[in-house]
């Protein structure tokens, strides 16, 4: 019975105690780092850019345009001149929901940020030994990589100091940001009275600034309130019909759960699903042309080659597009993709994606489909079966997959900031 199935594997309801607690104060600082520029290498880009509650906290697009570009979300331009992008960022820009969770372990599409001791400081990072101590979570320790990169936030090589300090080793550009925000007077006084181990505003380094951007986030972007939650904890009217048919499907024919287990609705595990490559790629060092590898790329593991993340799926309705390169514009069109990834590889256009024009970019964009080898090693490695839905099955994985939108997602505890200029 597909409904007896459902309830059996149900998650239980998110509580307080799934969640890390933050500080306020400290929120609030990371509030407005969040918004600020100053945390980019030009000072021309913010988190917000690539991570907007405007777009579900993602950017709107399938790859997104970071250090250069001008505007915001779907309508953002790749920048003129000199400042003009080199590279469209490789992945998609995952949603922000529920980070501050306990239950996380491991983030980045690759996976290749983790909680571990292999370094001795807590957490497997592309940082090494050279993450700074004090980092209160996982979440402080991602908010870290984007100021690193060159080209989300950081900015291209002999542009500024940062990027250069970056280019020696990756942990020299952080003291530089730490100066800025620390001699910012809207920050540094501030940070000494949010956390108790600073006394003056020569202590501050990139911990607190790292620490309270997770506070800000994890506090901000906390979501358990959709239908689907309500329902789970108790009030069976929460979900209409359609939705509570979609729940009974997610959870039993459809197979859904496999994956998209527990609480946070993800094994948190790496699945290859055939997802159609375009871009640029997030190649490896001795990779000879463009590719992603997904999860390859960090457990340097062959049987890992095209997995990716299982993404968590609270407010996923406001995500769009999906997969790891965001080669979806729907959820229909995702799930349908899941259904038969061979048949929906095949079928698949470039006009699906959501890929602002770049025309200095524009022969790299699909480069990859000239490499058959590439394309056939793709499309050979799925880890699901295919799996046969009516019309209305699907409709109803689509209502089903709407209820899980938060009801307080359009107004969280602070908002986009008065003055914050995309």
């Amino acid at each position: 019975m597909a409904g007896a199935a459902a309830a059996q594997d149900l998650p239980r309801p998110l509580t307080d105690d799934d969640f890390f607690p933050f500080d306020m104060d400290q929120a609030a600082i990371g509030h407005q780092l969040f918004y600020d520029p100053i945390l980019s290498g030009n000072q021309n880009i913010s988190c917000a850019h690539c991570h907007h509650p405007d777009f579900g906290t993602s950017d709107g697009l399938s790859l997104g345009i970071g250090e250069g570009g001008q505007g915001l979300g779907p309508d953002r331009t790749p920048g003129v001149g000199a400042d003009k992008i080199r590279k469209r960022i490789p992945r998609n820009s995952p949603g922000l929901w529920n980070l501050g969770a306990k239950e996380i372990h491991t983030v980045f599409h690759d996976g290749r940020l983790s909680i571990s001791d292999v370094y001795g400081n807590g957490f497997n990072s592309p940082a090494q030994e050279w993450l700074p101590e004090g980092l209160n979570s996982l979440l402080a320790a991602q908010a870290l990589f984007p100021l690193t990169s060159q080209f989300e936030m950081a900015g291209n090589v002999a542009e500024n100091q940062v990027t250069g300090a970056v280019h020696d080793r990756i942990d020299k550009g952080w003291p530089i940001l730490a100066k800025r925000v620390r001699t910012d007077p809207r920050y540094g006084p501030a940070i000494v009275a949010a956390f108790d181990e600073v006394t003056k505003t020569e202590d501050i380094t990139i911990t607190q600034i790292a620490n309270a951007l997770a506070a800000f986030m994890a506090v901000e972007w906390r979501s358990t309130d959709s239908p689907f939650d309500q329902y789970l904890a108790g009030d069976p009217n929460a979900l209409s019909p359609v939705q509570k048919d979609g729940m009974e499907l997610f959870y039993g024919k459809a197979r859904c759960v496999t994956c998209h287990s527990g609480p946070l609705m993800s094994d948190q595990g790496f699945h290859a699903l055939a997802v159609p490559p375009f871009g640029p790629g997030r190649t490896r060092q001795w990779d000879p042309y463009v590719r992603d590898v997904g999860r390859m790329g960090e457990s340097d593991r062959v049987e890992d080659a095209y997995r990716f993340r299982t993404p968590m799926l609270r407010n996923v309705a406001l995500t769009a597009p999906y997969g790891h390169n965001g080669a979806f514009p729907d959820l229909e069109s995702m799930i349908r993709h899941h259904l038969n990834p061979a048949d929906s590889f095949a079928n698949w256009t470039p006009e699906m994606a959501a890929l602002p024009s770049v025309p200095w970019l524009q022969k790299a964009d699909f480069v990859v489909w000239q490499d058959q080898l590439e394309m056939q090693r793709v499309r050979k490695k799925i880890d699901i079966d295919p799996l046969v839905l009516s019309e209305a099955e699907i409709q109803n994985l689509v209502a089903f997959l709407n209820a899980l939108t938060g009801a307080s997602v359009d107004s969280p505890p602070f908002g986009v900031p008065e003055g914050f200029e995309p």
